[in-house]
């Protein structure tokens, strides 16, 4: 493995391991004590369950965009993409549709692209 690759392996397991304790629940904690940033200027939380189905209504309402091979879960305004699409575009189009829906504060893309099937 080349240098290059290492660094940008060490970088994902970096991320991935500071989502992981962003999305964490607070044991029962409010997040009263939440810096500004993170309640300022956002309305009221919405259930995981509303904000999963608010993003993926937006992602289906897209033009061109299919939604049939995305996954959408939320956690605290945190949002993750998981599944396939048809192009590198949608991944990037998906993201930024994510973002749009009033609620998410975070979004962790993990789109692949769809190759069709059997390896």
């Amino acid at each position: 493995m080349n240098r290059e690759r290492v660094h940008v392996l060490m970088a994902a397991v970096c991320m991935t391991t500071a989502f992981s304790a962003c999305v964490q629940t607070g044991g029962g904690v409010s997040n009263a004590n939440a810096p500004p940033a993170m309640t300022s200027g956002k309305a009221a939380p919405q259930s995981d369950s509303s904000l999963s189905t608010a993003v993926r209504q937006a992602l289906d309402k897209a033009p061109g965009f299919n939604v049939s091979g995305v996954f959408v879960r939320a956690h605290d305004g945190a949002v993750i993409l998981t599944g396939t699409v048809h192009s590198a575009d949608q991944i990037r189009q998906a993201e930024q549709i994510a973002r749009t829906v009033p609620g998410v504060l975070v979004v962790v893309n993990k789109l692949t692209l769809w190759h069709g099937g059997n390896g």
